[in-house]
C-alpha cells in the first residue's frame, strides 16, 4: 500500500506542476502534427499512415 501511496502521490505533483505551468502562462500543452491546433505542422513529408488515410478519404468522396 505505501508503494501506491508514494505513486499517487508522485503523479499527483506531475499532474500539478503541468497545470501550474500552463496558467502561468507557459505554452500550451499540444499534441504532434495534425492535432486539434491550428494544424501548423512542423512535419516536411507526411508518413506512410497519414498518406494511406488522405488516399482513402478521397477515394470515398
Amino acid at each position: 500500500m505505501t508503494y501506491f501511496l508514494v505513486t499517487f502521490a508522485i503523479m499527483l505533483a506531475v499532474v500539478i506542476l503541468m497545470a501550474v505551468g500552463v496558467m502561468f502562462g507557459r505554452r500550451a500543452i499540444k499534441g504532434s502534427c495534425g492535432g486539434l491546433n491550428s494544424g501548423s505542422c512542423v512535419c516536411v513529408e507526411k508518413c506512410d499512415k497519414r498518406k494511406k488515410l488522405e488516399a482513402e478519404q478521397a477515394s470515398i468522396q
